[in-house]
């Protein structure tokens, strides 16, 4: 006789699995969670205090010090005016020359599409180093100096190439060949068919250049470190970091510095610095977050 409290083995893993799989997630999400809010608790809080370490989620002692001595800086604004025009035109533009050349090396018509793929490929393995890098951006094209040292040799991408590439050879062959039946050009067969159906990769390729490209520092270090006017908010907020810890080795043998530097230190520093540079991120993640979807084509050609 079957017992009445009896639970079948297969109803029982479907109640076990989605409790185990929370719990693992929660886990999950605190352990990624934790140095992003520990991160911010620092950067609010007190200087000297930080100093003692052991601040978690909270901050001990609420300061505003790090941030004020950060964003009073006039030069910040400017510096961030730069970094956020850079990397809308960067972004827009990348998408739109990777896109085209992608969309032109999917098509089996095309007979150097192989070639000119394996040319591009190449150059991610070879790459000829700084030097010439600097030479031709400096010497050759006469981008130093200029705005157009952070445009020019960003508006293409290899590896976003490729991505966009693969993305667009998976979709049916049937969508482009009844435009052509209707009379479409190649033209109008990408921005009219292709491109929308390409907006998960897009955003997902949009998201990667603008991420480089905001937290790109090393470019104005090399081509426009004298240019005060040019450079990005990265750039001004790596020297602040470096002021401030200068500062703090002087205030080790000096009383007065020590009085000047209570409510500000290369740690609360560091931390509003990461904040402030993320922030702009968070903000326009939620944006493109909605494209990182797959399956796009599904029911667009019906069987």
């Amino acid at each position: 006789m079957t017992s009445m409290n009896y639970v079948p083995k297969k109803k029982r893993n479907d109640v076990v699995f989605p409790i185990v799989n929370t719990i693992i997630l929660i886990l999950l999400m605190f352990v990624t969670l934790y140095p992003v809010l520990n991160t911010v608790a620092y950067s609010f809080n007190d200087g000297t205090d930080a100093l003692r370490g052991g601040i978690g989620l909270w901050p001990r002692v609420w300061s505003l010090k790090s941030y004020t001595s950060i964003l009073q800086d006039k030069a910040v604004y400017q510096a961030a005016w730069i970094s956020a025009s850079k990397t809308v035109i960067i972004t827009v533009l990348n998408l739109f020359w990777t896109s085209m050349l992608a969309f032109t090396l999917s098509r089996k018509e095309y007979v150097l599409r192989r070639f000119i793929t394996t040319v591009m490929v190449l150059t991610m393995y070879v790459n000829a180093g700084l030097i010439p890098n600097y030479l031709l951006i400096s010497k050759t094209l006469r981008l130093s100096k200029t705005y157009w040292v952070y445009i020019v040799p960003t508006m293409f991408s290899c590896f976003n190439m490729i991505v966009l590439r693969t993305y667009i050879s998976s979709l049916p062959e049937a969508l482009v060949e009844s435009a052509r039946i209707d009379g479409a050009g190649d033209i109008r067969i990408f921005w009219q068919i292709i491109f929308p159906l390409c907006k998960p990769v897009l955003a997902t390729v949009a998201l990667f250049v603008a991420v480089g490209s905001w937290n790109s520092w090393f470019d104005t270090h090399l081509y426009l470190g004298g240019q005060k006017n040019l450079h990005s908010l990265q750039y001004l907020l790596k020297m602040k970091l470096a002021t401030t810890q200068a500062s703090a080795n002087a205030a080790k043998t000096s009383a007065d510095a020590l009085k000047s530097t209570t409510q500000t230190t290369p740690v609360t520093i560091r931390c509003a610095i990461t904040v402030i540079s993320t922030v702009p991120i968070l903000v326009v993640y939620p944006f493109l977050q909605r494209y990182f979807v797959t399956g796009m084509v599904l029911g667009s050609v019906k069987g």
